[in-house]
């Protein structure tokens, strides 16, 4: 069996390494008698689909059926969403090509039962991505109600800046510093600068 390896990890996780993945996979290819086709691996988030050049890669080569089965470390490293799985394995089908998961021994698209328990597995785990979303917004719901501040503070709350906003502005109306000098003063970004600026003149005008 002519078998392609694929290994992702996400940049934001600086801990992972992609050998800790590779490595097992190989030793399983080697134990099975198979014949590893090709190893693909990207470093990027799994909805990065643009930067997911080996993924797209290995895709193409299985349209054109160079490999019999994909073997993954688990499954959350090829796709991004149930919808990106349900839609991947039915091309796979179409292609004679399989998909199974090394540390999900269960989820083996090869066999009919190993198809059924892939779906309903990538099924649980969006559905308990969706139960998390809905917990954290019933919790900034909840807060918001008990008056409490979300995200980032406004620049406006720190203390002490008022004032020295006020003495900025002075200074930046008699000529003494650009725009781009008073937000360094003030420490926050020039478009937040101009923000306050705009809206100190729609306040004059009203």
């Amino acid at each position: 069996m002519r078998v392609a390896i694929y290994a992702r990890v996400s940049t934001s996780d600086k801990d992972q390494d992609l050998a800790t993945q590779l490595m097992p996979l190989r030793e399983f290819v080697k134990s099975q008698s198979w014949q590893t086709y090709n190893e693909y691996s990207d470093q990027v988030s799994a909805t990065d689909i643009v930067h997911r050049t080996s993924w797209r890669e290995l895709l193409s080569d299985a349209s054109k059926r160079r490999f019999d089965l994909i073997l993954v470390w688990r499954m959350d490293r090829a796709f991004r969403s149930v919808l990106d799985a349900a839609t991947t394995l039915e091309r796979l089908k179409t292609w004679g090509v399989g998909l199974r998961s090394y540390t999900e021994p269960w989820l083996d698209t090869t066999s009919p039962f190993g198809e059924v328990l892939y779906y309903i597995t990538v099924a649980y785990a969006q559905m308990e991505r969706s139960i998390l979303r809905e917990r954290v917004k019933a919790g900034m719901d909840r807060a918001r109600k008990q008056g409490m501040q979300i995200g980032r503070p406004r620049v406006t709350d720190r203390r002490g800046f008022n004032q020295t906003y006020g003495a900025v502005l002075e200074r930046l109306k008699a000529g003494e510093l650009s725009r781009r000098q008073a937000a360094r003063e003030l420490r926050i970004g020039y478009a937040t600068f101009k923000r306050l600026l705009d809206a100190d003149k729609g306040r004059e005008t009203n």
